[in-house]
């Protein structure tokens, strides 16, 4: 389970809150399951992550209407991932409040890099100082879906 440092903050009768405890995974899952990227999430998987991850939760009336959460070891790297905002609380600006959020949350400060993959919100990135484009001279690269190597080995 990930140790971060859980952090509660109030905007306009809604809470940003990044204690896991809060999350309704079922309600969670529902949003996700709306997305292109996560059509086929299974409850299981989406758990798992959520307890291997920095979660963000907005919640407006004790109802979750915003999640998104960050792959990250809180030291070096975090990988923004599954920021999604219920349809009817859209244009709200919860999506911002929640890159904001971990923008500035305590355990992501000094990591080298935040990365994160969209189709669709690039403006709402780009705000924030996320850029298009590799600015060193490294190369990204994935395998997708992860082959299971085959065993080596030595006699």
């Amino acid at each position: 389970m990930l140790d971060d440092v859980p952090l509660e903050f109030r905007r306009q009768g809604a809470l940003l809150s990044t204690d896991r405890r809060l999350l309704n995974v079922d309600a969670v899952l529902a949003m996700l399951r709306a997305t292109h990227w996560a059509g086929s999430m299974e409850r299981a998987v989406l758990a798992r992550a959520i307890g291997n991850s920095l979660c963000i939760g907005v919640y407006v009336d004790g109802r979750i209407i915003a999640f998104a959460r960050a792959v990250t070891d809180l030291a070096t790297y975090a990988y923004l991932t599954d920021v999604v905002v219920d349809e009817a609380h859209r244009k709200n600006g919860y999506g911002s409040w929640m890159i904001e959020a971990f923008l500035t949350h305590p355990d992501l400060q000094g990591v080298r890099r935040i990365a994160l993959l969209t189709r669709d919100a690039r403006l709402l990135y780009e705000r924030f100082g996320f850029s298009v484009g590799v600015t060193t001279s490294s190369t990204y690269m994935e395998l997708w879906p992860p082959a299971v190597p085959a065993a080596t080995h030595q006699e």
